[in-house]
């Protein structure tokens, strides 16, 4: 088995798709409240976009099937009391079910450090969902560290 990481493909959007639905129900499972099934999680036009503009990341076995994605966007932070910085954000990233804690997560992070590199990023970012415990700390073996917390009210109408 043999893993491979490149730019996604137009030819990759039906298996990239699946990866997404299956990141899509685990968070509709863990937040109900906050997210909802969907019949498309990523549209074909928006996917498109994402490949023109190389912001999309594919893992493929034996050059094949896709079993791991990353989509992520460079930012220019400035303005105020903030300095400026150049950020690679990760927007998402998932691995095929079938195929999670094979190493697949660290070769997309891999790639996506040489783009920030290439891109003279000063830093490279994502959010986690608090439930995904086991995201977390495959983040944290790469080396990501909690830079801030999101916290929640729920029910505040309530209280």
């Amino acid at each position: 088995m043999e893993i491979k990481i490149r730019f996604a493909k137009e030819k990759d959007y039906n298996q990239v798709e699946k990866i997404m639905k299956q990141v899509q129900e685990m968070h509709t499972e863990w937040r109900p409240d906050v997210y909802k099934n969907v019949e498309v999680v990523l549209p074909f036009d928006m996917y498109m976009d994402y490949v023109d503009n190389q912001e999309f990341i594919v893992a493929t076995l034996d050059n094949k099937e896709v079993v791991g994605t990353l989509k992520y966007s460079t930012r220019n932070i400035s303005g105020g009391p903030m300095v400026d910085r150049k950020v690679m954000f990760i927007d998402s990233m998932g691995v095929d079910e079938h195929y999670r804690g094979q190493g697949i997560g660290r070769k997309l992070f891999a790639f996506a450090r040489n783009i920030c590199e290439e891109q003279d990023c000063d830093g490279l970012e994502l959010q986690v969902n608090a439930k995904n415990a086991a995201a977390k700390k495959m983040y944290e073996k790469y080396g990501f560290t909690e830079k801030s917390v999101n916290m929640e009210l729920l029910n505040w109408r309530d209280k």
